[in-house]
């Protein structure tokens, strides 16, 4: 009798949540479902991204992740919206409901229900989804590529179809959905990036070829990419210079988050890699006491006019470059609005090619650039301040300032 005394007061209290938004027949927006799931997907987006810097996720899991939010955004956006449908309905389904579900209810309690249900078992629970099934993940991945055979131009759906495709293992597919968004992005690392991973794995996992390439161009346009160092050493053990590949996941590691498991993973695979070259890996390339002691010491600071018109989380990059030739940096620093000012060096360790470091130049380019887009190439409407000419063996401290626009 209790049971069925809590059961009517329940649907008496759904009634009286349900019956008056009907009664008053407020019209919905038609544009609020969207609104909610993409702040849904947003909200998403920042924790997968917090759990990615504290090391919680691993790279491969926060682009899975990753692939399963766009999807699902991608597939909610996709549902016809029905928000104008409660202004065409009238009150007469207000009183069809305050019947009809009481009734139903009764009638499928009756045939189907188990008061037991109440305190839900273990199994119950587990049998509960929490992700989307490998076949729902296939239909809206077809779906998405349909949607690209009549619109062949949307860079960032070919991004998403390429991380889809690579999410399902299908990497000869990835590396074609990658390679139309490399064509319309052109050169940003984390597209050339992605590509050149997907066909690594459409090549036996090999790093040759257009995948190095893709690799190394990304680097140089930026230097302290993750993903970038950690293909890029992986591509020079490949090729048998163990030398470079082991500098570049030496500097992987002082990135990742101390003690997360990227950075254990990555410092197992480097003391591997030692422990299996003849003689071991030198710790550094051997230099000269010479090149050792290169060290540019720059000082940088935003004109007090240009403060107010950038963020705390822009990107700055502090680099050098030869007076004339070449524009590829010969050292690199990244950082942020928010560290500013800050005083800091520049040294060969920074060097994006063996080739080209400061110590091979007798006069360097100092430059400092703000970035919104964080792209190591300069963009209209980029901040950026330059010391046009300075000698690499100069110890004194070079002041740039940031106080021009890129035009």
């Amino acid at each position: 009798m209790l049971f069925w005394l809590l059961a009517g007061l329940m649907i008496l209290i759904a009634l009286a949540l349900v019956l008056p938004p009907l009664w008053r027949q407020h019209p919905v927006p038609a544009a609020d479902m969207d609104e909610r799931n993409i702040a849904i997907a947003r909200n998403r987006l920042a924790e997968l991204k917090d759990q990615l810097q504290s090391g919680a996720l691993s790279q491969v899991q926060y682009e899975e992740q990753l692939v399963e939010l766009e999807l699902a955004l991608s597939d909610d956006l996709d549902i016809p919206n029905q928000g104008n449908a409660a202004q065409t309905q009238g009150r007469w389904m207000a009183y069809l409901l305050a019947i009809a579900i009481p009734a139903l209810a009764a009638m499928l309690y009756a045939g189907l229900g188990d008061y037991k249900a109440i305190e839900p078992s273990a199994d119950m629970l587990a049998a509960t989804p929490a992700t989307p099934s490998i076949e729902d993940i296939n239909k809206m991945v077809g779906k998405l590529a349909e949607h690209m055979k009549s619109n062949p131009g949307d860079a960032q759906g070919w991004t998403m179809l390429g991380k889809s495709y690579k999410y399902l293992q299908q990497y000869p597919k990835a590396a074609d959905a990658f390679a139309e968004a490399y064509r319309l992005l052109g050169d940003k690392p984390d597209i050339m990036l992605l590509y050149a991973d997907a066909l690594a794995f459409a090549n036996n996992e090999q790093l040759a070829g257009k995948s190095a390439e893709l690799i190394f161009k990304a680097l140089a346009l930026e230097p302290d990419n993750i993903t970038g160092l950690w293909l890029g050493g992986m591509a020079k053990v490949q090729a048998g210079d163990a030398l470079e590949g082991a500098k570049l996941w030496r500097k992987l590691i002082a990135l990742l988050p101390p003690g997360s498991p990227a950075q254990q993973e990555t410092q197992a695979l480097l003391a591997k890699l030692e422990s299996q070259a003849p003689g071991g890996v030198p710790a550094e390339p051997g230099q000269t006491a010479k090149t050792a002691d290169i060290a540019i010491a720059v000082q940088v600071s935003v004109a007090p006019g240009l403060q107010a018109s950038v963020s705390p989380d822009d990107t700055v990059f502090i680099y050098a470059q030869a007076v004339s030739g070449s524009r590829v940096p010969l050292a690199i620093i990244r950082k942020q609005v928010s560290d500013l000012p800050l005083t800091a060096s520049l040294t060969d360790t920074m060097a994006m090619m063996p080739a080209m470091k400061l110590s091979g130049f007798p006069q360097v380019k100092l430059s400092a650039r703000i970035s919104k887009s964080g792209n190591a190439m300069p963009e209209k409407g980029d901040l950026i301040g330059t010391i046009e000419q300075v000698d690499v063996k100069d110890k004194r401290v070079n002041n740039i300032v940031i106080n021009s626009q890129v035009k």
